[in-house]
């Protein structure tokens, strides 16, 4: 739990006083009323009956006014300071009650305890009425009903588009985190393969002055050339061999090496072994080049064969980076218009891409029906219900499980499920977990608006999201219609 103390800015003070009802004050009230806009409007008398049955209430700086989980129970105006509020495990606040605004518990809200720790960010002056208050406040000043409902309302709208703020600052973090340890592994790989093939460029044509020093005839050159063509016809045949048959081919070429006393045998044995040659095939060149000479030839050759495979990788790494980007370009659907006609297993695709990073020990098995329709919908919504429901069911597996992704047409609807082989979700928490900021998330886990997005944004679309769930097995199903006209 977050202590005071550990509130960026704060300073621990005395908790709130409440002063006792005094006459001579009810003056001063009045005139801080008035200057609260929410209450603009009111007669004097109504004003005069907020200041004398309110309590007052003063706090310093730093003061704590509520524990998030604890009851609430009381109305406050706020006549002068700001009140935080923010969750108790952490991170930013989502509520700033500010000067002139009315807060805290107000009349038919479902408001029970209060969702986060509350603490007074400069000297703070407020008027408290307890609920059992409300009925006769709101008969005493029957306007301030339409007024206390669309504080409401603007509270309820302005709330929940901070934590949805929050929340897609978090995916967009985790995203941010996956696509680095992507990008990460094939720009290191080009990198190093960058500075080897300028190391081995310098070994290769030292390689080839060493060849020309032989001199050798013109027929014989050809003969060389000859068995070079051969033997990557051969290898191209039969493709690279396993790794223990690459083992086995390098000892034999290695004795064969020292039979005809050449004895570079440490750097040339592993590559012509690795791409694929044979003792035998090497037996061409001693019929017509002394050892010294099959020497230069060889390493040549294979100088040759680890710049091609330096530069292969090279090739394949930035292959990755560009796919990666591709598929970054794809998922948020940059350069398209709104709506689009979205090929959904691509569009799932692009998704395990996004979080590729954590797919290392997991099965992903794919079930698309061939030949599927697009289906016309706004791409990157739909983008963010994909990676909610698969980090979801990554969470469920804790990175090492199953998980089937099923696509398919059931009469006029796409059907799309999510499933995973995780504990399931217990049967009284099923009914719940589309509800916004319910999750069964550790405390800074999650916010408990994953669910809450993905139902939003498949209703958006007309569509339907359910769930089944039972020890090992849990599956989310999403309906889309596949008419944009239906959808829209």
């Amino acid at each position: 739990m977050t202590t005071q103390a550990t509130i960026p800015g704060f300073v621990a003070a005395p908790p709130p006083y409440r002063a006792p009802y005094d006459p001579a004050r009810v003056p001063e009230i009045v005139e801080a009323l008035k200057k609260v806009g929410q209450l603009h409007g009111l007669e004097e008398t109504e004003y005069l009956w907020l200041a004398t049955h309110g309590t007052e209430i003063f706090a310093e700086s730093g003061a704590v006014v509520f524990r998030e989980g604890e009851p609430a129970s009381k109305m406050t105006i706020l006549l002068q300071g700001e009140i935080y509020v923010r969750r108790e495990q952490g991170g930013p606040a989502f509520f700033i009650g500010r000067s002139g605004q009315i807060t805290g518990l107000l009349p038919f809200s479902r408001m029970k305890a209060y969702g986060g720790l509350g603490y007074t960010s400069a000297p703070t002056w407020g008027l408290e009425f307890d609920r059992s208050l409300f009925p006769e406040m709101l008969k005493a000043i029957p306007s301030l009903a339409d007024k206390l409902v669309g504080i409401l309302l603007d509270r309820v709208r302005e709330v929940t588009r901070i934590e949805q703020q929050s929340e897609k600052l978090n995916a967009l973090g985790k995203l941010a985190g996956n696509l680095a340890h992507e990008l990460n592994n094939p720009a290191s790989a080009a990198q190093r393969s960058a500075a080897g093939v300028l190391e081995e460029l310098r070994v290769y044509g030292h390689e080839r002055f060493n060849l020309g020093r032989l001199c050798l005839s013109h027929e014989k050159t050809e003969r060389v050339q000859d068995w070079e063509v051969d033997v990557r016809s051969e290898a191209k045949r039969l493709g690279k061999p396993a790794e223990a048959e690459q083992t086995r081919r390098e000892d034999e070429i290695v004795q064969w090496l020292h039979h005809h006393d050449i004895h570079e045998s440490w750097h040339i044995a592993p590559e012509l072994a690795e791409f694929g040659v044979v003792p035998g095939q090497l037996e061409p060149l001693v019929e017509f080049l002394d050892p010294g000479a099959t020497a230069v030839v060889l390493s040549q050759f294979t100088s040759s064969l680890r710049t091609e495979r330096i530069a292969e990788a090279m090739l394949d790494s930035t292959a990755r980076i560009f796919d990666l980007i591709r598929a970054i370009k794809d998922y948020s659907y940059m350069d398209q218009m709104p709506i689009q006609e979205v090929d959904i297993p691509q569009s799932l695709e692009n998704t395990l891409a996004m979080v590729a990073s954590r797919l290392r020990k997991v099965k992903i098995i794919r079930d698309y029906e061939p030949n599927l329709p697009c289906v016309g919908a706004y791409g990157r919504e739909l983008n963010q219900v994909w990676t909610a429901l698969i980090e979801n069911a990554l969470d469920a597996v804790h990175d090492e499980g199953e998980i089937r992704l099923l696509a398919r047409t059931n009469a006029d609807m796409m059907l799309v499920e999510v499933w995973d082989d995780g504990p399931g979700i217990p049967a009284e928490l099923q009914a719940r977990i589309f509800e916004p900021f319910f999750t069964t998330k550790a405390p800074g886990s999650g916010l408990g608006l994953g669910l809450d997005v993905v139902n939003r944004i498949v209703r958006m679309h007309k569509g339907f999201v359910s769930v089944q769930s039972k020890p090992g097995e849990t599956c989310f199903q999403i309906r889309l219609p596949l008419q944009q006209g239906q959808a829209y």
